[in-house]
C-alpha cells in the first residue's frame, strides 16, 4: 500500500453526510507510517455533481487507475480508516492527478 494507490475500501456508515459503503478511495499516507493500524484515505464518488464542492477534482478512467467510471476525489472527506477495511487494489493515480491531490490537501489544511 503506497500513497497514490487506489483501493476498494469498506467505509462504515456514520449517519451523516460522509461517504460510506464499498467504494474506491485513494491512499494518501506515506509508507513511513506503515506500522499504524489506520491509513489516511480520500474517498471517490461517481456522482459528478460532487465536483461542485470545493476541494474536489475529477478523475477520468484510464489503464493506470482502472476506475470503471468518471470519479470525483472528495478531498474534503479525508479520513483515517482501519486497515482491515482496505480490500482489493484497483490501480494507481497518475502524476497529474497526484499533483492535484497534493495541492488540494495543502489547501484544505492551509499548509
Amino acid at each position: 500500500m503506497q500513497a497514490g494507490d487506489i483501493y476498494l475500501i469498506e467505509i462504515p456508515a456514520s449517519g451523516g453526510h460522509e461517504q460510506s459503503g464499498l467504494r474506491p478511495a485513494i491512499i494518501v499516507q506515506e509508507m513511513a507510517l506503515e506500522k499504524l493500524p489506520t491509513v489516511l484515505i480520500v474517498p471517490l464518488t461517481s456522482k459528478q455533481k460532487a465536483a461542485d464542492f470545493p476541494f474536489t477534482f475529477i478523475i477520468e478512467p484510464d489503464q493506470m487507475n482502472n476506475l470503471n467510471a468518471v470519479s470525483v476525489a472528495l478531498i474534503f472527506q479525508l479520513r483515517a480508516i482501519d486497515k482491515r477495511r482496505v480490500k482489493n487494489k484497483i490501480g494507481k493515480m497518475g502524476l497529474k492527478e497526484m499533483e492535484l491531490l497534493k495541492q488540494s490537501l495543502r489547501g484544505i489544511m492551509e499548509l
